[in-house]
């Protein structure tokens, strides 16, 4: 059984766009990387997925159920939105008690944990804290019940760097203990620090599913050249070649293909250096982008 599955789910808001035919499959243990720019459909897709809000058509399974169908599901689900509202006048204790009612179990042991290795401050009124601390309870109220799938949008935002290192050891150490992680970012060092695969959003369409560690591999190349002569553009159209840029006597650019092809071309140049590295996740992914336009 899938933690998630999608079937050409679509979500239409008269005019407006949203998502259209999402197809998604995350294994049981997988932490899975979404990844577009704000506006592309990540939240959508997701409270979809949820049964927060109706898909137009498709279909969306929840560790094999459908949220909308059976509600209860959503018990074993933790999700942290994107952007988090509370009762202001409501202390951090009483809220994260007032949510672990609602999973039937004693979850005293476990708030105290997350928020010590988060360190949120319980005794604190909601309408006190910052919006880094009210990311933090979103957090311990999206893990307080030890969910079997944890949902995440947006994570990150609003924590400082030291934040967002005991963030990351925290998921690790649930997926550790067996818990799915489906991780939606605008942020690509973070999935790429996570996750095992991602699916690139794009317009409310998936434009590409593929393992991280594929995306990193062998194929990729980052060229920077400098030549005695100025640069045409002839490198810029070659097959393979994507982000694209050239100032007089020096260029840049990715290349997906056979080296040795592209080294042939550029023997034709009066080069003066000359430098080959591995592209970071954000400039393949932009990559992807560039190839869709």
């Amino acid at each position: 059984m899938n933690a998630i599955e999608t079937k050409s789910l679509t979500k239409q808001y008269g005019g407006a766009r949203g998502i259209t035919d999402v197809n998604l499959s995350v294994s049981e243990g997988e932490v899975f990387g979404f990844i577009g720019p704000n506006g592309a459909g990540k939240s959508t897709t997701i409270r979809t997925l949820l049964g927060l809000i109706s898909p137009t058509s498709g279909s969306a399974l929840v560790l094999g159920k459908s949220c909308a169908e059976h509600p209860e599901i959503r018990r074993e689900v933790g999700y942290l939105p994107s952007e988090v509202f509370y009762y202001d006048r409501m202390r951090v204790s009483e809220l994260l008690s007032y949510s672990a009612s609602f999973y039937k179990k004693d979850c005293r042991a476990r708030i105290a944990q997350l928020a010590d290795a988060m360190d949120l401050d319980v005794k604190k009124r909601i309408d006190d804290l910052s919006f880094g601390n009210k990311k933090k309870v979103g957090i311990v109220q999206g893990l307080l019940h030890e969910p079997k799938l944890i949902i995440l949008d947006e994570p990150t935002s609003g924590l400082d760097p030291l934040m967002q290192q005991r963030f990351f050891e925290l998921i690790a150490e649930e997926n550790r203990k067996g818990a799915t992680v489906f991780f939606s970012s605008h942020i690509l060092s973070e999935v790429q620090r996570l996750c095992d695969r991602v699916a690139f959003i794009k317009d409310g369409r998936i434009i590409k599913q593929e393992k991280v560690s594929v995306l990193q591999e062998n194929s990729y190349k980052k060229f920077h050249l400098e030549t005695k002569a100025p640069i045409g553009q002839g490198l810029q159209h070659l097959e393979g070649v994507s982000g694209f840029s050239a100032k007089e006597n020096s260029a840049g650019f990715i290349f997906r293909g056979n080296i040795n092809a592209m080294m042939k071309e550029l023997a034709e140049l009066d080069l003066r250096n000359l430098s080959i590295t591995e592209p970071d996740l954000e400039e393949i992914f932009l990559h992807y982008y560039e190839k869709e336009e």
